[in-house]
């Protein structure tokens, strides 16, 4: 999918939820990374990120898609468009946009094992194995599995 089918896609389900029209850019944006989209405040365009198509299924997108616009409508008809605002958490509901992203599944995970005595070590980021030893008998550590 590109920044011209996602393009057509908010444009449709701005019409069939909300009743209104989308006129402004909505694209793909691959700096998002903890977040599913990103409303412009000042633009008024709608970034997603890519990963919510490629790591989830086409509802996931959607429901990102419908929670923007309900940031999107809700601040050019001067509501409450925060997330803790009345307005949004009921249009939100009513449209059965996603309150939340689903975490993304790209979490690495790096298993160190002791050379000596086995103990078993477990990362989210990568160590130098030049710089840190065992803790338990202070010899080599080396990378069981990524």
């Amino acid at each position: 999918m590109n920044n011209r089918s996602l393009q057509e896609i908010v444009e449709r389900i701005s019409l069939d939820s909300f009743g209104q029209s989308f006129d402004y850019s909505a694209t793909f944006n691959s700096r998002l990374r903890t977040t599913g989209g990103r409303y412009n405040l000042k633009t008024h365009n709608i970034d997603i990120n890519p990963k919510m198509l490629s790591e989830h299924d086409e509802l996931t997108l959607q429901g990102v898609i419908k929670h923007e616009l309900c940031h999107y409508h809700l601040h050019l008809n001067n509501m409450g468009y925060r997330h803790r605002d009345r307005d949004f958490k009921k249009l939100l509901a009513e449209v059965q946009g996603l309150r939340y992203a689903p975490a993304n599944e790209s979490v690495h995970v790096y298993s160190y094992v002791c050379t000596k005595c086995d103990q078993l070590y477990v990362r989210k980021r990568r160590i130098d194995l030049r710089k840190y030893v065992c803790s338990k008998c202070h010899s080599r550590l080396k990378l069981k599995n990524k």
